[in-house]
């Protein structure tokens, strides 16, 4: 078991003590930490580096995030591949902008709603428990409303979006290997997104519905890619002359069938 300490950060420092600086002064002047890979099972005490502002500690056996109070300056913040199980502890990172959760054991995103700066989201393919779904907080989704610009929620068995739709200012929304399949849904937080620029929904059921891609592209009129493929403004100006022209069809027929209607009756 490895605790992250000073004394670890001591031994992996690529910095070595000079005599004009001890390594006190060391600590309080670094902004970046890479303790990747290290076996690390818990976070000790790092109160003198506080000026951190990204810390890497991916690829661990962390269980629990604690112990950052100290990191009022800290934007970048990765935990991916860890063990941990609940997003908690976080409401001194007032700074933070990009959060990096994925692969670990999270059931719930919620612990989110004091970190008000946040511009991306990385939580997918939590190792959750058969036959269970990510599930979203909505006081946290609320919090993240107007901050939140990049989502990735993929491979969490995710099977609808509404929830989702307050995220307004959302531009990156990556739902891969998900299990979404109702073309409704989908729409209706399309309307809601009207600064989202790309969507990957790669691996969903959805994708093999009839006219996927021209609805979607029809229904979303900033979208510049979708599923990995760029939209090109010849190609939605094509769909959306097409709807038009098929709107004016469906009407002039109602129109034909009430004039005949009215006819028969008189």
């Amino acid at each position: 078991m490895v605790r992250l300490t000073m004394d670890l950060i001591a031994k992996n420092a690529s910095h070595k003590n000079r005599s004009e600086e001890d390594f006190g002064q060391y600590l309080q002047k670094i902004t970046h930490l890479n303790l990747s890979d290290k076996n690390i099972d818990s976070i000790g005490d790092l109160s003198f580096c506080k000026n951190l502002r990204v810390l890497y500690l991916y690829d661990n056996l962390i269980n629990q995030i604690q112990n950052l109070d100290f990191a009022a300056n800290i934007t970048h913040l990765y935990l991916q591949n860890n063990r941990i199980s609940s997003i908690e502890n976080l409401s001194s990172l007032k700074k933070l902008e990009k959060l990096y959760l994925g692969g670990n054991y999270i059931t719930v995103v919620e612990g989110l709603d004091k970190v008000g700066e946040l511009r991306e989201l990385h939580i997918e393919s939590q190792h959750l428990p058969l036959g269970e779904k990510l599930l979203f907080d909505p006081v946290s989704l609320n919090s993240l409303a107007k901050s939140l610009s990049v989502l990735n929620i993929s491979n969490n068995n995710i099977d609808e979006l509404e929830e989702l739709a307050v995220l307004e200012n959302l531009s990156y929304l990556k739902a891969v290997d998900n299990r979404l399949k109702h073309m409704k849904d989908l729409e209706v937080v399309l309307k809601k997104w009207t600064k989202l620029r790309r969507i990957d929904l790669t691996g969903n059921p959805i994708c093999q519905k009839p006219k996927y891609r021209d609805r979607i592209i029809v229904q979303s009129q900033t979208l510049e890619s979708l599923d990995g493929k760029e939209i090109q403004e010849m190609e939605r100006r094509f769909l959306m002359n097409w709807k038009a022209s098929r709107a004016a069809r469906k009407k002039s027929n109602e129109r034909m069938t009430d004039e005949h209607a009215a006819y028969v009756q008189f």
